[in-house]
């Protein structure tokens, strides 16, 4: 595996036509796109100078882990992927841009995806806490009074949506109803419905690997031929999801093997919201490290084992 980060790919036999804050999106016909996640890192909506070494390939193979796992476990669960090889035969990807693709990109389905972030939280913790110390609500939602910091909604984890903002902007949490109202009646009780069962069956699994789910990050897209909703992008990551090692101790902030180490930098050294930021080298080492952890103890493999099964 490489020791220094893939900050950007630059595909000369594909059409670039999306560059997101992780990942880029290449055309390879009209109902085909391929997917390459890069090692840049973005924190508090903005994308720092520093890349995380491997961080793509750990992204995409932890989601393909997820999808294969949750397609065998859900039975109305869909996803997007079509193949985990770059494409082959009339768009011809150079040996080069294989080597570099490796491990790190998927083929996936040209969907169109709902104009939210469909967040689920288990735990008070984040953004969440943030607003409950001020008004016992959690996106606008009521919750009992004297909760602590990182305990477990006693209800049970809740659907916490928030808006999808263009790169530059920042996402705001938005209750249920809103989100409601910006998807659309026909398609909020499934998504919420979908998520829910995704982060219930992951939390179980994790859980019997010494591994808390604390909250989770997905998109979800419409199949407008089949009428049905996919989950899309990344799933279950260590960049979409706050893992925790078990137990939890409850009233405090808790270890980490996800991003929580740069966010904790940068509200340190009051770089919030601040583009460009260098990380130093231990800052980077230290979420490498979690990175990989996480996924070794999810997935029960490591991820020379993992890229080496994907074959050349």
């Amino acid at each position: 595996m490489s020791s220094q980060a893939v900050m950007s790919i630059d595909l000369k036999s594909l059409k670039l036509v999306a560059s997101g804050k992780v990942r880029e999106i290449y055309q390879i016909d009209k109902s085909t796109l391929l997917m390459v996640v890069t090692d840049r890192v973005s924190a508090y909506d903005e994308i720092l100078s520093s890349g995380i070494p491997d961080k793509g390939a750990i992204l995409c193979q932890m989601s393909a882990y997820w999808f294969t796992l949750l397609g065998a476990q859900m039975p109305n669960f869909r996803h997007h992927v079509l193949s985990l090889q770059p494409p082959s035969g009339c768009q011809i990807v150079s040996l080069s841009e294989r080597a570099t693709l490796r491990g790190r990109c998927m083929q996936i389905q040209a969907l169109k995806v709902f104009p939210i972030e469909v967040i689920v939280r288990g735990y008070l913790t984040g953004s969440a806490w943030d607003e409950y110390k001020k008004s016992s609500t959690v996106h606008g939602i009521p919750q009992p009074a004297g909760l602590q910091r990182c305990q477990a909604f006693p209800g049970g984890p809740i659907y916490t949506p928030s808006t999808k903002a263009p790169q530059g902007f920042h996402d705001e949490n938005i209750s249920p109803e809103e989100a409601r109202r910006i998807v659309g009646e026909k398609w909020a009780g499934e998504i919420e419905n979908l998520a829910l069962s995704i982060y219930k069956t992951a939390h179980s699994f994790a859980m019997e690997r010494g591994i808390i789910i604390a909250d989770t990050k997905m998109e979800i897209a419409l199949d407008e031929k089949k009428d049905e909703i996919v989950v899309v992008d990344e799933l279950l990551t260590p960049d979409s999801s706050r893992f925790w090692p078990a137990p939890v101790r409850v009233g405090e902030e808790q270890p980490s093997f996800d991003k929580q180490h740069i966010r904790d930098y940068l509200k340190a050294h009051g770089l919030v919201g601040k583009p460009g930021v260098e990380l130093p080298e231990h800052i980077v080492t230290e979420t490498t490290n979690a990175y990989r952890e996480v996924f070794r103890r999810l997935t029960s493999q490591t991820l020379e084992q993992a890229m080496e099964a994907l074959g050349d």
